[in-house]
């Protein structure tokens, strides 16, 4: 039985990577590592929490002791590393925060897993990172794995930054590690500070949905699922040292996207077509607000024979079901009563 280590696991990807391999691979023990900050939310995986092949672990990956006294209880055979801060208006007001979870939280895995892994023999460890990592675009052109960084934002720089430290362990101490860059993901489970849960919550309680500038940045947008697909094939057959680009071929400009969110609301919710339209409000853009990010993912789908399984607008059909399905989840976790949660599960555990 192979024990792997999720970190970040309680959290928007994380969660569903996490029931991915819970639900996919019964010989496997999955061990989810989260500190249960605002963003990460234990009853992202309640359909799985009792799984014989499922520990919780709620832990800091900024306390590098800890850290090493996990890995030396557990003795990972692999980590699939999400734990981190990635919210960019967040980076921007309290940049050390991203700091210390994002490169020095990954220096203690990184340091934990050379510790451990004394002969690195069938081991791997796989980071998770943004294509943020590599600036901005123009009008034209696509990020490859072999794009020169360019980060913009305290957030990316971050990432960039633990990127670059875990090829630096591989080449320096041999550590095997593989590296994947994702493009925007939107989907069941995501805290509303991001674009779409946070559209979707606003529409549905006529809120004012917030608009950066004139809403012209274009994004890639990749459904959540497809993701943790593509994590799934990386882990299993990727070689060792190897950078993919997992993007959707979903550009769209935000005002663009918003407005089919609107309309997609409106009809789920019986209000007359425009309805939603009107709350749109524009406000003053974010610091750094790169232009366009598009990812170009044939390697990923070359070598390993992924390809995303849901058009943009079929993916954000079931999103909104989603959320308006779950219509509780949403309360909970807006309203702080999710902390409650949070403390009377592990006080169970």
């Amino acid at each position: 039985m192979k024990t792997i280590l999720i970190t970040g696991g309680a959290g928007f990807i994380g969660s569903h990577v996490v029931r991915l391999f819970v639900n996919k691979y019964p010989g496997y023990k999955i061990v989810n590592l989260d500190n249960l900050t605002y963003a990460g939310n234990l009853a992202n995986l309640i359909d799985i929490e009792n799984a014989p092949n499922y520990e919780f672990v709620k832990a800091d990956i900024t306390d590098g002791e800890l850290m090493k006294m996990i890995f030396d209880k557990f003795r990972f055979d692999a980590v699939i590393h999400l734990a981190a801060e990635s919210h960019v208006d967040r980076s921007i007001s309290s940049p050390m925060e991203f700091i210390f979870a994002n490169i020095v939280g990954t220096v203690n895995l990184l340091n934990a897993a050379r510790q451990v892994w004394s002969d690195f023999n069938g081991q791997k460890f796989y980071h998770i990172s943004t294509d943020e990592v590599y600036g901005s675009l123009g009008a034209t052109g696509f990020f490859f794995e072999n794009t020169a960084y360019d980060p913009r934002s305290p957030y990316s720089a971050s990432k960039a930054s633990s990127d670059h430290l875990v090829r630096a362990y591989h080449h320096t101490y041999g550590l095997p590690v593989v590296i994947s860059n994702c493009s925007n993901n939107y989907g069941p489970y995501q805290f509303p500070e991001k674009l779409v849960p946070l559209a979707i919550n606003n529409i549905r309680n006529n809120k004012p949905i917030p608009v950066y500038g004139k809403g012209e940045n274009i994004r890639d947008w990749l459904f959540v699922e497809d993701h943790a697909a593509a994590i799934d094939l990386i882990y299993h057959e990727a070689k060792i040292g190897e950078t993919y680009n997992i993007g959707g071929h979903n550009e769209w400009k935000n005002i663009d996207l918003i407005k089919l969110l609107c309309e997609i609301m409106d009809r789920k919710l019986n209000r007359l077509p425009g309805t939603s339209e009107n709350l749109i409000t524009y406000v003053k853009d974010r610091a750094g607000h790169d232009l366009r990010y598009a990812i170009d993912s044939g390697k990923i789908q070359k070598e390993l024979g992924w390809k995303p399984s849901l058009q943009f607008a079929e993916g954000l059909e079931k999103t909104v079901d989603w959320y308006l399905a779950n219509e509780k989840w949403m309360k909970n976790i807006t309203s702080g009563d999710y902390q409650k949660y949070y403390d009377n599960q592990y006080v169970k555990r």
